[in-house]
């Protein structure tokens, strides 16, 4: 079946190969072919994109995932938007499951909103709307001028849960700090389980000075600028012995997160629910970047199973580490592409979400 079957076309941005299995899932659910296009890297690196099919007056669907090369990856999205805008074509759909730079979403002593900006650029080069999924902060949604369809990885890891974790019933979901303890509510609450929350462990940075508002630095060595006032100062933080806020002995421990890339806080959790005498820990999450030696990392610790989905592809991963496993999110994209197309309601998707999930 065409491409363009009735002015849809999908595109993917990726020069990577590895990286269009996602696209290839997604065109096949919707019983199209995969539109024709160039992605590749010249010998002085610059990325170039060659469109070989019409898009003229069409609704164009570019699926983009992130690889290694985080940078290259935005560029290929970029040139490509601009490429169909160009080209005249009617709406221009960025399907980005996992969206790069999510992170860096608050501003930190003298840094910068990278999301914010890169937000910008993408609506600058011609996008017209946005799919993602499982953003890091909703408030990213904010940053653009555009539609934004924020999709929920969570109806499929709470499937694999029902469906492949035996006795899930004495299972306890598990926040692994403060920060992550509404998402850990929301999956408890859904499965009717009970929940734990680890608190004391180090912080990620992200918590800390997160709106600048500590620049210049909070040091008394400069003399108010009224003899009479003096400026307090704030009590410097300091990290309280690690504690878990619930019985998770003899009980299946489930840590639940949005992105799982550097694993050193889930290992450190992991050992806490050991000792605290949790006999099985898996670790669920929609986004599985698992840098540098991370599969490494899992396979020789306490974990029993991560697991991800296929926003991000992993498939190197999982041959270094066995326990990391995958649940394939190309049915709710492949839907949100089709309601889009034929101009449909979404809230269908975003049945029983509530504000917090």
């Amino acid at each position: 079946m065409s491409a363009a079957k009735g002015g849809l076309v999908i595109f993917t941005a990726n020069s990577n190969p590895s990286s269009r299995e996602l696209g290839r899932r997604i065109a096949e659910r919707l019983g199209v072919e995969l539109g024709k296009v160039q992605v590749y890297q010249e010998a002085n690196r610059e990325t170039r994109v060659q469109i070989e099919e019409s898009v003229r007056g069409k609704d164009i669907f570019i699926i983009q995932t992130v690889s290694k090369d985080v940078n290259t990856t935005i560029m290929e999205l970029l040139i490509m938007v601009y490429a169909c805008r160009t080209s005249c074509a009617r709406n221009i759909i960025g399907v980005i499951p996992y969206f790069p730079y999510s992170k860096q979403c608050k501003m930190r002593k003298r840094g910068s909103i990278v999301s914010k900006l890169l937000a910008s650029m993408m609506c600058k080069a011609g996008l017209t709307h946005l799919i993602t999924m499982d953003l890091h902060q909703k408030e990213i949604q904010g940053f653009f001028n555009i539609p934004v369809d924020n999709l929920r990885a969570s109806p499929f890891l709470l499937q694999y849960i029902q469906e492949e974790i035996p006795d899930y019933r004495n299972a306890v979901i598990v926040a692994k700090s403060p920060a992550s303890a509404k998402r850990a509510q929301s999956f408890a609450e859904r499965l009717r389980l009970g929940i734990a929350v680890i608190h004391g462990e180090a912080q990620d940075a992200e918590s800390d000075l997160v709106d600048g508002r500590h620049s210049p630095p909070t040091v008394k060595n400069i003399g108010a600028i009224h003899p009479s006032l003096e400026i307090p100062l704030l009590i410097p933080k300091e990290k309280p012995p690690i504690t878990v806020v619930g019985d998770v002995g003899g009980r299946i421990a489930i840590i639940v997160d949005d992105i799982i890339d550097d694993v050193d806080s889930f290992l450190a959790a992991a050992e806490t629910l050991k000792e605290r005498g949790a006999y099985k820990i898996f670790v669920m999450a929609t986004h599985g970047i698992l840098s540098s030696d991370a599969p490494q990392l899992i396979e020789e610790s306490a974990i029993d199973e991560v697991v991800v989905t296929n926003t991000i592809p992993h498939e190197i991963q999982k041959l270094q580490c066995p326990k990391i496993k995958t649940v394939d999110i190309s049915m709710i994209l492949s839907e949100a592409i089709h309601r889009i197309h034929n101009g449909e309601s979404m809230s269908y998707l975003f049945r029983n979400i509530g504000m917090d999930d």
